[in-house]
């Protein structure tokens, strides 16, 4: 069986990790193998949050500070092609991010879903309404993952796949946006931030199913995002800002390099 250019490089990383430690590569003890890497997905894929946005892509607002960069940066794939949007939904995604993918295409991750659940106006409704009405909006929301986001999602993957039949393609996940008992005095009530955080954990459980069924990888960042939450003394995560309405509830760029990144890493 033909090593895929994603095994080689496993490979060639644990080979340089081995005679690191043997001392028989004191500059460069193996060669990184040839990778194709494509990025794609939404504001948390795309950067929104952490600054430092490129100019060039608009809009879409992609981050230098964004996992995929940060990946890219550390890794030196042979090419890499970014294409996540901020306010993507699945069929953003199928119509307008695919170009890059071919044959050739090793390295796939994305993060997508949360838009097309109605992430933005949950937030928004619990900003605002009150308590029973954020509650209702959270489980309409989650009727939706149950009742309409699997197709959305399995459209996506069949493109991605028929697109790039070779690819590792990691599926990342959403943090908890809050530390439940934690410092925060006013906003939200605890009964609504445990809602939004019960409806998170329901997304991710049913985007992890659908990456799973296609053999794709799911990468939570649950863990790393963990003391990390809204509310806690160290956030990873924008808060509502008013200032820049578009940024709130995304990750800081700590949350990207401290939190997506590793996730990401850790399912290579």
């Amino acid at each position: 069986m033909r090593l895929t250019r994603f095994a080689a490089l496993s490979s060639s990383l644990l080979l340089g990790a081995v005679l690191a430690l043997t001392g028989a590569g004191a500059a460069q003890a193996a060669e990184t193998a040839a990778l194709d890497y494509v990025a794609l997905g939404d504001s948390y894929s795309s950067g929104v949050g952490s600054g430092s946005y490129d100019s060039a892509s608009g809009d879409c607002k992609r981050s230098t500070k964004a996992y995929p960069v940060l990946w890219k940066n550390a890794n030196a794939p042979s090419s890499f092609a970014f294409t996540a949007c901020s306010g993507a939904r699945t069929g953003d995604v199928t119509a307008n991010q695919l170009g890059p993918l071919s044959a050739a295409t090793d390295l796939v991750s994305i993060t997508i879903g949360g838009n097309d659940a109605g992430f933005a106006d949950v937030m928004t409704t619990c900003v605002l309404q009150s308590e029973a009405t954020c509650i209702n909006r959270v489980n309409q929301a989650k009727a939706y993952v149950d009742s309409t986001l699997p197709g959305n999602l399995d459209s996506v993957y069949n493109a991605i796949r028929s697109k790039a039949p070779a690819a590792h393609v990691v599926v990342l996940g959403y943090p908890r946006f809050y530390q439940l008992g934690g410092s925060c005095i006013a906003g939200l009530s605890e009964n609504e931030r445990s809602a939004i955080n019960g409806a998170s954990d329901y997304l991710n459980a049913a985007v992890a199913k659908r990456a799973a069924n296609h053999g794709f990888t799911f990468a939570s960042v649950v863990p790393a995002f963990t003391g990390h939450e809204i509310c806690s003394s160290s956030s990873w995560l924008h808060s509502v800002n008013w200032l820049n309405i578009g940024e709130s509830y995304h990750p800081t760029a700590a949350g990207q390099s401290g939190g997506y990144l590793p996730s990401f890493n850790g399912v290579l």
